[in-house]
This record gives structure tokens, sequence and C-alpha cells, in this order.
């Protein structure tokens, strides 16, 4: 079985990558990370949710102040066609990974990640990132490495190592 993504997946990410380009000015202008967009359609509805960082970190004020700006350039824009709900959030301590650079800043910590598609019998892999290797990304699940191409990864989330006290 190949990866070839399915149709309407390619048609999706393409979506997306034309919501970034208006979103990305907007959110660099006010002095944040774009980290990413997940665009979701719910009939004549849909969600355009939108995570922001900064080395500082980031604030209810400073989502409202993102949204706002975003929320004036979507409205000029328009690429979105019919009702949307915009949400603006930092990506969390158990953040979505969106783009092969991110991988590279959480290289050692532990991952989850869903494909679109099986890949050796299962969709859903838990283990450790240990690398990115062109446009594969490297898991290790026990003793095994999987090279697993990233653009086959549905969704893959960061999963926080709380540090527990000895004393």
């Amino acid at each position: 079985m190949g990866w070839q993504a399915a149709e309407g997946v390619t048609e999706k990410l393409a979506r997306q990558e034309d919501l970034q380009a208006i979103v990305d000015p907007a959110v660099r202008a006010l002095g944040f990370e774009l980290w990413g967009l997940e665009h979701l359609s719910q009939g004549r509805h849909s969600l355009l949710r939108i995570y922001i960082d900064s080395e500082q970190g980031v604030t209810v004020d400073d989502c409202a102040a993102v949204s706002r700006q975003v929320g004036a350039v979507l409205d000029v824009e328009e690429p979105i066609v019919g009702e949307y709900t915009l949400e603006v959030s930092s990506p969390g301590i158990n953040r979505s990974l969106f783009h092969l650079d991110q991988y590279r800043r959480y290289l050692g910590e532990p991952l989850k990640l869903r494909l679109r598609a099986p890949f050796d019998g299962r969709r859903k892999f838990s283990g450790t990132l240990t690398g990115v290797e062109g446009e594969d990304v490297v898991l290790r699940i026990d003793e095994d490495e999987y090279l697993l191409p990233f653009g086959s990864i549905e969704k893959a989330v960061v999963e926080p190592v709380l540090e527990t006290s000895n004393g």
C-alpha cells in the first residue's frame, strides 16, 4: 500500500497553506509565531483555530489582539466561504506539531501521532521522536524505529513529561 494522500486530503492541505499565507503576516506583525492552524468544516459553518506562540508565552490579551488583527484580515481577504468561528490560543503543554521544522525542536521527546492511513497495520503510534530524515519523521517505539513520511501524518502531539519531586 502506498503513502499517497487520498483525494480531498491534498485539497485540504492546499486550503490550509492558503490560510496560513494570509494569517502568518498578521500574526508576525504583532510579534508572535504562527505555530499552526486547523480549519474544520462542519456543513455551512466552519471553525478556524489558530495557535500562536512566543518566547515570553501567550496571554489571553495576546490571543484577543491576534484575533482582532486576523479577523480584520480575513474580513478583507474572505478566504473562507460561509460562516466561521475564529479561535486563537497558545499551543499548550501538549502541543500539536504542524510543520517538519517543529519536529526538529522536540527531538528526544515523547510523541503520539496518528496517520492518515494504516502503516504496519495501525494508524496510531506512541514513542520517542529520535530524528527527522529528509521528509520522514523517525519514531522509536521500544527497540524498533519507524520512518514515517511527514505527509502521511494526520496529527502529532508532544506528550509532556511531568517532573515529580522525590522529597
